[in-house]
């Protein structure tokens, strides 16, 4: 019987008062089986012949990073729970997990509270319908939540009492309302050629997709992942246009640390095209092998305002010019140290790094180290 229901995911958004924040991100067994009841009440008002269905819901308060990721694995673990629970032993086909002794049942189900902070919290739930009603059940969802789907005061008032909170608006929304929302977010923030990709990474993940960066940095989704070119081989192929080369390179940066830690967020991986995906926080665009018979390589800090540290290029000094190694990317704000520790084992590097307090570009726009003085 259960193999031919089928799963129709949503989410309880909850939209905290200015300052609030949640008590505790989970519920336990026996509160979120009281607050499921409430919620399968507020259905049948906006759904009538949801009875036929299975209500489902994970007692726990994640970010929308945390529900929109490859697999939906929160979505993919409460259906999977709730198709083990025989329909004879639940209250009107009312299914509900929350901690017992402090530990969800499984673990995509438990929040990560590096994403707690935000100002809306989305609480998972889903209808596990009968094949022949599911198709029209999707589709009054999509109507009916986001047009009335205000929830009940009686379950507003539930949650705010029980996890110390005050509540702007609690709506019920499906899940593809939660994908169209938060695209219109990131085009809000002009990040509309990430959510290309991400779009792609969640609906089809079998399909490459291409979008241009606001400031024309490619971006290509295949088999699960996002590449990009070397920023600093790209940047000179397309930087001679430029007015400002310097400062347009550092912006470029600063997207891509905006699309590397929302693609992180995610839990899609980013890489250098023709190099590993990495999960380590920075991207090395390798150039050349150190010379054994040059000069030791060295560190070299490009900074900009807002940044700190843009870049590292490793180069070995040569009189009157410089050979350059590879260029690293720290993207997220822990990477720098890890990164140069990876840069000192690959090419040998002396650790010292030399500050050059802006960022450096030769007359081609591409990013290098200064020449050492010819003797």
């Amino acid at each position: 019987m259960n193999e031919s229901l089928i799963a129709c995911p949503a989410v309880l958004a909850l939209e905290l008062a200015e300052g609030e924040r949640p008590s505790r991100l989970e519920l336990t067994r026996d509160e979120a089986q009281t607050l499921a009841a409430l919620i399968a009440d507020d259905l049948r008002a906006l759904l009538p012949g949801v009875e036929d269905s299975r209500f489902a819901l994970a007692g726990a308060l994640f970010d929308g990073v945390e529900l929109l990721r490859p697999g939906f694995p929160v979505f993919a673990t409460l259906e999977e729970l709730a198709r083990r629970v025989p329909r004879v032993t639940t209250a009107g086909g009312i299914v509900s997990f929350g901690t017992h002794e402090g530990h969800m049942p499984a673990q995509p189900l438990v929040p990560d509270m590096v994403y707690a902070d935000g100002p809306m919290r989305l609480m998972p739930w889903m209808l596990l319908a009968p094949a022949d009603l599911a198709e029209s059940l999707t589709e009054r969802m999509e109507v009916e939540l986001v047009g009335r789907g205000e929830a009940s005061a009686a379950t507003a008032d539930f949650i705010m009492r029980t996890l110390g909170i005050r509540l702007e608006h609690a709506r019920y929304l499906s899940r593809d309302d939660l994908l169209a929302l938060t695209c219109v977010q990131y085009e809000h923030v002009n990040l509309a050629p990430l959510w290309t990709v991400l779009e792609a990474a969640l609906l089809t993940p079998y399909r490459e997709e291409t979008a241009l960066g606001s400031r024309g940095l490619p971006l290509h989704y295949a088999d699960g992942r996002v590449g990009i070119p070397g920023p600093a081989a790209w940047f000179a192929a397309s930087g001679s246009r430029r007015d400002n080369p310097a400062h347009e390179f550092a912006g470029t940066i600063f997207e891509l640390r905006q699309y590397a830690a929302l693609l992180a967020a995610h839990h899609v991986p980013l890489h250098l095209e023709g190099a590993p995906a990495s999960t380590a926080g920075y991207l090395v665009e390798a150039l050349a092998e150190p010379d054994a018979s040059l000069p030791t390589p060295q560190f070299y800090a490009h900074e900009a305002t807002g940044l700190g540290i843009a870049a590292i290029t490793v180069a070995q000094p040569v009189p009157g010019r410089a050979r350059v190694l590879a260029h690293g990317y720290p993207l997220a704000p822990d990477a720098l140290g890890p990164m140069l520790d990876a840069l000192a084992e690959r090419y040998g590097c002396d650790l010292d790094i030399h500050a050059l307090g802006r960022v450096l570009l030769d007359d081609q726009a591409t990013l290098t180290a200064p020449a050492p003085a010819l003797h």
